[in-house]
């Protein structure tokens, strides 16, 4: 969705620095609130116990995921990325697991997107095996709060600086030391109004600046990519309907064209992130016969 950040024979440390710092914010958020809120507090809030232990063990997860990548990069010749400091909007077990729900996803999202810079076979399966635990994660944490697990037919992968410009909202402060990673976050783009939305429903979107002559929204969701007029701009604020593709975690760029080519030059500003309630699920039995 995005030209690779570096030249080719260069480029699989540094996606390796690029998943860490991500699975350090992740590592960070866990901690941060299983030390904030004891198992009472979740069960107050209306989760389960058995949900507390997912969470739990989510929590091991992601720092096996830190453990695991920075050892590869120390193998490798590398100095991984120290931890950084990071804020989270929550405020209750409820904001949190909300929150989780959108974190995981957004992983998923990241190491999909990733997937096609790596040029190492072992490093592409290691990603791979990440991947699948990231999504589990997601489906425990989107059940919990509700939303349907397996929303899409297919995950939806984001680019690297997509994703970071996401990410990058929670983080307040880095090591000087760290390396700097070929990432930039775009302008943002908040969705005000029209969540969880649905197809057809339309949706209010707030670009930090507002798009100067024509433009579009451009959609995200599972491997489609859709671009629509916004049915119009008041006040800063840009109204469009959801395309009928959306389903699940998806998300919204405002772009100069219509192409579907998520380029840097082509993003003005995004990504949103819009929770789209899927329709109920139709298949074909005749497939048993």
């Amino acid at each position: 969705m995005s030209p690779s950040p570096v030249a080719a024979s260069n480029v699989d440390p540094v996606i390796l620095q690029y998943a860490l710092t991500l699975e350090h914010l992740e590592n960070a958020f866990y901690k941060k609130a299983l030390s904030m809120w004891p198992q009472q507090a979740f069960l107050d809030a209306g989760f389960s116990d058995k949900f507390y232990d997912q969470l739990k063990y989510i929590a091991h997860d992601e720092e096996g995921h830190v453990v695991y990548l920075e050892a590869g990069l120390k193998a490798a010749g590398a100095i991984p990325v120290a931890t950084c400091e990071y804020t989270f909007p929550m405020t209750t077990p409820q904001d949190f697991v909300k929150l989780a729900s959108v974190v995981e996803g957004l992983g998923v999202s990241a190491y999909l997107g990733a997937a096609g810079f790596i040029t190492s076979k072992a490093y592409l399966t290691a990603a791979g095996s990440i991947l699948v635990t990231e999504a589990l994660h997601q489906s425990a944490t989107r059940g919990a709060v509700g939303e349907i697990p397996m929303a899409n037919v297919f995950g939806t992968p984001l680019g690297l600086n997509a994703v970071y410009s996401i990410a990058s909202v929670f983080i307040t402060h880095c090591p000087t030391t760290n390396m700097a990673l070929p990432v930039m976050a775009y302008p943002s783009l908040a969705l005000v109004s029209g969540s969880p939305s649905a197809p057809g429903a339309l949706i209010d979107l707030l670009p930090k600046t507002t798009p100067i002559g024509s433009f579009y929204v451009t959609f995200v969701s599972g491997l489609d990519i859709v671009a629509v007029k916004p049915q119009s701009l008041k006040d800063g604020m840009v109204m469009a309907i959801v395309p009928p593709m959306l389903q699940g975690q998806s998300y919204a760029f405002l772009t100069a064209d219509n192409s579907g080519n998520l380029t840097d030059v082509n993003i003005l500003a995004g990504p949103a992130i819009i929770e789209v309630t899927p329709d109920s699920p139709t298949f074909d039995t005749s497939i048993t016969k």
